[in-house]
């Protein structure tokens, strides 16, 4: 189950980005309540879109080598930064509350997700475990020979 939540997860966030870096438009008139927050930029549109890129780049690399968690973070940190700014507004006034109710599940829940799944305190199985030592090991005869 954890498995397929980080996969859907993962895959969500890259196909966001890669649908507002490509048709920022059509994006901008499909998400609910994005129209609330200003009007159409199609660079603004592009620039988060390269940034949901690149967090789910990061899950996705996490997925498939542990030793991936620093980019699983950083996308974790965008997500979350991205969900506080939201919060933020509500707070400040500037957004009210059923808005921000809206985005939570497009941008709170993922932040909250990708941060639990890579957060450092994650236990790694003996298999990875063992993976890491290995590599590590092979860094280390690497070094020594240079």
């Amino acid at each position: 189950m954890r498995a397929v939540l980080i996969w859907t997860l993962d895959l969500a966030l890259i196909a966001n980005g890669a649908f507002m870096l490509l048709a920022p438009e059509t994006w901008y008139g499909l998400i609910p309540s994005v129209a609330d927050t200003g009007p159409f930029n199609p660079h603004f549109v592009r620039d988060i879109g390269s940034a949901y890129l690149v967090a789910g780049a990061g899950l996705l690399w996490f997925c498939v080598d542990k030793r991936a968690r620093p980019a699983a973070v950083a996308g974790a940190a965008f997500l979350s930064l991205h969900a506080l700014v939201h919060l933020w507004d509500v707070v400040a006034g500037r957004e009210s509350l059923l808005h921000f109710l809206e985005d939570v599940p497009l941008v709170v829940v993922p932040g909250l997700l990708i941060f639990k799944l890579a957060r450092p305190g994650s236990r790694f199985s003996k298999e990875d475990a063992h993976a890491q030592m290995a590599d590590a090991a092979a860094d280390r005869r690497l070094r020594e020979s240079l």
